[in-house]
């Protein structure tokens, strides 16, 4: 994973971004953590579903399309579930109430910098 720098409408998102840049680092996401900080935030891509098998506490989850949009937002995602979004190219995943408390929400476009240049 590497860390990245976040921001909706040019506007910084206060949160410590890492994206997940191994096939391993998607599969293990946040699986057994405790608790997620209110900073943390995962980007996992590509991904249009996420598991939340393994791990103990909820999660938001942003779905983002291949233009880093909002696609959909599934709000206090419990442990032992399965979300997915057929739009998606990316979800990126924060603590539980997050991604309302940050305003992300369908039709919002993100920017991410996360030093590729593609």
């Amino acid at each position: 994973m590497k860390p990245a720098r976040i921001s909706a409408g040019g506007a910084p998102l206060t949160l410590d971004l890492n994206v997940t840049t191994k096939m391993i680092d998607r599969l293990k996401g946040w699986m057994g953590r405790k608790s997620i900080a209110e900073r943390d935030a995962l980007l996992i891509q590509p991904c249009n579903s996420i598991h939340t098998w393994f791990m103990h506490a909820p999660i938001d989850v942003v779905f983002l399309d291949r233009h880093r949009r909002v696609v959909g937002v599934r709000d206090n995602v419990g442990p032992r579930r399965l979300c997915m979004h057929w739009r998606a190219a990316a979800a990126l995943e924060l603590q539980a109430g997050r991604s309302a408390a940050l305003g992300l929400a369908p039709g919002v476009q993100l920017d991410i910098d996360d030093g590729d240049t593609r």
